[in-house]
């Protein structure tokens, strides 16, 4: 865990509700694909965990939605304002276990940290498969990105305006994959573990308090005891999950 000052480079709409913001700053603790930030906002008491998108040695990349005061808040930054931010948290995706055909899933929130995995993926030789999940066409974003990207893309939507009408899971039972990474809300995760046909990571979404395992606000049960979703996760294996 790192804890230094950001300065804001650009904050826009990418989609409805939808931000992306890139930061300029000392990125050196971030390490894997899955990490996640906490920003601390003037005003507020608790800092917001915000997974992170893309990363470049002094550069980092967040998206979110705006779902509460504090996100309203970060929509009103402009650049070149300045914020602390705790960098380096978290247990990320181990991409040594993807295997030559993995798929990526990600739903609504949890789209943005499957734009870094496939990046980290596709760096080490591997072309992974990508399905990401929206409600409508006013919500997708990082469409261009991931195709640029060189992954093989599937967008499904629940009202069918861009790309298959329905859920992750329908197009996820017509795919054959070696492995699975997925990041995105419970509904989700329970339908995934209903099909799916290999091992797998999932990355929760959880509140937080502290973000670096000291209040063990986010501890949930596994397998092998109670883990910290801040600090041993956010992401956990599948094998080792009670649902």
């Amino acid at each position: 865990m790192k804890q230094s000052i950001f300065e804001i480079k650009s904050n826009i709409e990418i989609a409805k509700n939808t931000f992306e913001m890139v930061l300029a700053g000392d990125t050196s603790a971030v390490t894997a694909p899955g990490q996640f930030v906490n920003i601390k906002l003037d005003g507020f008491f608790l800092r917001r965990p915000i997974s992170i998108c893309d990363w470049n040695e002094d550069t980092l990349t967040i998206i979110y939605k705006t779902v509460g005061q504090g996100t309203e808040a970060m929509a009103e930054m402009k650049p070149c304002e300045s914020l602390d931010i705790l960098t380096g948290l978290g247990n990320g995706y181990d991409i040594t276990k993807s295997g030559e055909r993995p798929v990526l899933i990600g739903g609504g929130a949890g789209v943005p940290p499957m734009y870094g995995l496939a990046k980290a993926l596709i760096a080490k030789g591997v072309k992974p498969q990508v399905i990401l999940g929206f409600n409508t066409s006013e919500e997708v974003f990082y469409k261009d990105e991931f195709e640029k990207l060189g992954a093989e893309l599937h967008i499904a939507t629940a009202d069918g305006s861009v790309g298959a009408k329905g859920f992750v899971t329908d197009v996820m039972k017509e795919i054959e994959y070696t492995y699975f990474f997925t990041c995105g809300p419970m509904p989700m995760f329970k339908a995934i573990e209903s099909i799916a046909k290999t091992s797998g990571q999932y990355s929760f979404e959880e509140r937080m308090g502290c973000g670096f395992g000291a209040c063990m606000g986010c501890s949930c049960k596994t397998k092998y005891g109670n883990k910290r979703i801040c600090k041993d996760g956010p992401v956990l294996e599948r094998e080792e999950i009670i649902w």
